[in-house]
């Protein structure tokens, strides 16, 4: 997960669907750039795309516990 995505989910949050031209307005980005990060979310099973053809972060809040190890 990168630091654009994770800007890209916290503006999404709580926010209901929208446009990806708006979620890139929201983060300042332009819009071919956060199509790619849509892409990756969506195939995650991260984002999810309505009827309509927008994009939904279906949550009002997120919490995320991990820990990282050195690589091998």
């Amino acid at each position: 997960m990168t630091r654009k995505r994770w800007e890209l989910l916290r503006s999404m949050t709580g926010e209901g669907a929208m446009t990806i031209r708006e979620a890139a307005r929201r983060v300042g980005r332009d819009v071919k750039a956060v199509h790619g990060n849509v892409r990756a979310l969506l195939n995650a099973g991260i984002l999810y795309r309505t009827a309509e053809g927008h994009i939904v972060f279906p949550y009002d809040a997120v919490h995320v516990d991990f820990t990282l190890t050195k690589a091998a």
